[in-house]
């Protein structure tokens, strides 16, 4: 299994773009094999991505993720493959569909058929990715382009899902190259992911797909209070329902009882345990309430990756 790291504690703090770039060239310096960022309202992640393209060599590039719903697909694949040529082929391009909770105040629209939303989207990214034209008519997402012209450079990024349910696992093993995941730990994985996810894949002739977990993960020697601080900083996991469920299948009330806390034998254990259920890559969002805590679990992890 690859460790990676993901960035999500940074952007949650706010932190400035310059903390993002050390922090991405400090990862890549330790020896992690991913870079991991999340689309917020602000910074912009592949505009960050393609930042990081001259502040970074060889580590790969993540959204994760951007949601679907906020830009056309069109416009998606032509920011992804300038994005791509920025940073050397570098690029992964994690997309989903947000939540229920998060769409419909923030945008107005309506948080409806979405597999039939992601399907039609697919058609339009996926051939405008590969074959830089596209010419798709959907009830929700349609596009005729041809982005020939520029950025020769620039492969097709690898694509993934953030796909939880049966119809979004399915689609992902079908047509993506894999998943990426939050929140859900070895049994979900390992009974209800991958399982999903292979079959799919298998069926339509495609390889294995990469399934990359995410999770909190703390070295620390009071993992009761910062499991307890984890729930309160992800509360707002616990309102949609795709979280609720994989924190179900994995017998767990929240956030902090799935993430990966407590000393090092502990946390490693949890580690091989995502490996062992079929995680090909592990994004690490590290969680740390002091400096200790936050040395222990860097030093954790990039002994793991080496």
């Amino acid at each position: 299994m690859r460790i990676g790291i993901n960035a999500a504690n940074l952007l949650a703090l706010g932190a400035p773009l310059t903390k993002i770039y050390d922090h991405a060239a400090r990862a890549e310096a330790d020896g992690f094999t991913s870079y991991w960022l999340g689309q917020m309202a602000v910074p912009d992640a592949l505009t960050t991505i393609a930042a990081l393209g001259s502040r970074t060599t060889t580590i790969e590039l993540g959204t994760a993720v951007v949601p679907t719903w906020t830009r056309h697909p069109l416009m998606l694949a032509g920011q992804a493959l300038t994005v791509q040529e920025i940073v050397g082929n570098r690029l992964t391009l994690g997309i989903g569909l947000a939540h229920k909770a998060l769409v419909e105040p923030t945008l107005k629209v309506n948080y409806l058929k979405t597999s039939q939303h992601m399907e039609e989207y697919l058609d339009v990214l996926i051939p405008t990715l590969r074959d830089r034209t596209c010419d798709a008519t959907g009830e929700i997402w349609s596009g005729a382009d041809d982005l020939s012209g520029g950025v020769k450079a620039a492969r097709a990024p690898s694509l993934l899902l953030a796909a939880m349910g049966p119809r979004m696992l399915a689609l992902a093993g079908r047509r993506a190259d894999g998943s990426i995941l939050w929140l859900s730990g070895p049994r979900t994985i390992e009974g209800t992911i991958r399982p999903a996810l292979v079959a799919a894949a298998h069926a339509a002739g495609r390889p294995s797909p990469r399934i990359v977990a995410g999770l909190p993960i703390c070295v620390t020697d009071d993992p009761a209070r910062v499991r307890a601080q984890i729930d309160q900083s992800l509360d707002k996991y616990g309102k949609f329902d795709s979280y609720r469920h994989v924190l179900s299948l994995e017998s767990v009330s929240g956030p902090g009882d799935v993430a990966l806390v407590g000393d090092a034998d502990a946390v490693r254990e949890g580690l091989d345990a995502l490996a062992k259920a079929g995680a090909t890559d592990f994004a690490a969002t590290e969680f740390a309430t002091n400096g200790d805590e936050a040395a222990a679990t860097r030093a954790l992890l990039t002994a793991v990756a080496a």
